[in-house]
């Protein structure tokens, strides 16, 4: 039974081996593989992601109809009643949706490769980062010009203070507060405060 379980597992692995082989680069990334980040698909996208993150930070945030059109050409996935506040980064912007009613505050990072979701009424204070690149830990490889991306997920009703990174992979979940300069590096259950580096949770919100 062991050997057998061995052989299937060795032909996932083999599968899933074959078909990146025939993905581009830019599937991989969308798949959460290994991908060269310096492909020029790739590089193309972010170029014309750039030319669209002038545009939204040099909107004035006073001008909320300007502010509005050049938000949904940098954040498609952005709901209407969104709100980002300028200047604000990210490498794609398609990669990340954001839900009803969400405010982000000024000077946030999105590293957006592996995906990035905002849950509806979620608060993002200034400085925050997104950051979903992991790149390898043995350093040969590091020099080469791949990375993974790993999604983040944020749920409804979330807080997170100014300062606060959320490292590659993580969930958190609804309802949770994370305090100002915490660094998450691991996924958060629901109906939380969390705080530090690495954060932990120091109290339960009773619902």
């Amino acid at each position: 039974m062991w050997d057998l379980f061995c052989t299937f597992a060795a032909a996932i692995v083999h599968s899933k081996n074959i078909v990146a082989l025939i993905m581009t680069e830019y599937e991989k990334m969308l798949n959460n593989l290994p991908y060269d980040y310096t492909d020029a698909e790739i590089q193309a996208r972010i170029k014309q992601t750039y030319y669209a993150m002038r545009d939204f930070n040099q909107c004035g945030a006073w001008d909320m109809e300007e502010l509005r059109r050049c938000q949904q050409k940098l954040l498609p996935n952005a709901h209407p009643s969104a709100l980002v506040i300028p200047p604000f980064h990210c490498d794609h912007g398609d990669r990340i949706s954001i839900g009803e009613g969400v405010v982000v505050n000024f000077n946030a990072v999105f590293l957006d490769g592996g995906g990035i979701t905002i849950g509806a009424h979620t608060l993002i204070g200034p400085n925050c980062q997104l950051l979903t690149p992991d790149h390898p830990h043995d350093y040969l490889e590091r020099r080469k010009t791949i990375e993974t991306g790993l999604p983040i997920r944020i749920g409804d009703d979330c807080w997170l203070g100014g300062g606060v990174i959320v490292c590659p992979g993580v969930t958190i979940g609804n309802r949770v507060i994370v305090g100002a300069g915490s660094v998450v590096t691991h996924d958060i259950p629901d109906d939380v405060v969390v705080a530090g580096n690495p954060a932990k949770v120091i109290k339960t919100i009773e619902q």
